[in-house]
């Protein structure tokens, strides 16, 4: 039985919306490059848009005319994001993908503005979406390491997280004792506070808002100093040991899928690697 192609009573026609997403999606095409060239171009402009317009001077002078830029970059960014959607055979997982949540932030402060004032500045969240030029100059080798990184990261992220739970005890414990022998009188007037200045030192900030005055407070801070430089080279060494572990993948396209829109095949590849759809 043929699937149905009429506007009224079935999806549309396949030529359309293959054509439609070779455009959107793809950067091997001469429309594809174009199109995102363009989208390139008017993210880096409404991202600019956003930053004069938290300048007061500029949204004394210009408010108005930003506003209405503002809500023009919107829709626009909006009709972009309802036909990605349209032309992907399966548009909730495309959503739920990273571009596809980065798609869905660039337009939601615009909205969420009309109920809560300010939120309209999360709207520098667009300058990710940049991150699609590397496909636009066929830097294709680059997607690759992006994903040997965050294999990495991901292998690492137990090994993380309990260095980060044994950096969080570690601080507790020094700003305990440092808020035991400083006490108010030298500016730790409290636990928080003296955790606060734990934390400032042993990452080797050091603000300096808050300083040991006796000698023994003075030691201790001299002993979390030392203990920071030492801190600071476990998750570098835990992430390089999962880099030199990870195996490097084979050389990508700029293809996406069409059902999934998900990319970083390899150049050979016939099928999706994520959900088997032909490419």
């Amino acid at each position: 039985m043929k699937k149905r192609t009429d506007a009224k009573n079935g999806p549309p026609p396949p030529g359309w919306r293959n054509r439609l997403h070779e455009i959107i999606f793809e950067a091997e095409t001469p429309a594809g490059k174009l199109f995102d060239i363009l989208l390139i171009v008017s993210i880096l402009c409404s991202v600019a848009v956003v930053m004069l317009d938290s300048v007061a001077r500029y949204q004394h002078s210009f408010g108005a005319a930003l506003t209405v830029a503002e809500w023009l970059f919107t829709l626009l960014f909006t009709a972009e994001y309802l036909l990605r959607l349209a032309c992907i055979g399966r548009p909730v997982k495309y959503a739920r993908s990273f571009f596809g949540v980065v798609d869905l932030l660039a337009i939601l402060p615009s909205y969420i503005a009309l109920f809560v004032p300010g939120t309209q500045y999360l709207l520098v969240i667009r300058v990710l979406r940049i991150l699609r030029i590397f496909r636009i100059l066929k830097l294709v080798q680059y997607l690759d390491e992006a994903n040997h990184l965050l294999r990495a990261l991901r292998a690492s992220g137990r090994k993380i997280a309990v260095f980060l739970f044994t950096v969080a005890t570690l601080v507790v414990i020094f700003g305990s004792l440092m808020y035991v022998v400083e006490g108010e009188a030298n500016g730790f007037t409290s636990i928080p506070r003296s955790v606060y200045w734990a934390i400032v030192t042993l990452t080797t900030v050091g603000y300096g808002d808050i300083a040991p005055q006796t000698d023994i407070g003075q030691m201790l801070a001299a002993l979390i100093m030392v203990l920071g430089y030492g801190i600071i080279a476990v998750p570098t060494g835990i992430v390089t040991v999962e880099l030199s572990h990870s195996s490097r993948q084979r050389e990508v396209s700029t293809t996406a899928c069409p059902e999934c829109g998900s990319e970083g095949h390899d150049s050979d590849a016939s099928y999706c690697k994520y959900c088997g759809a032909p490419l």
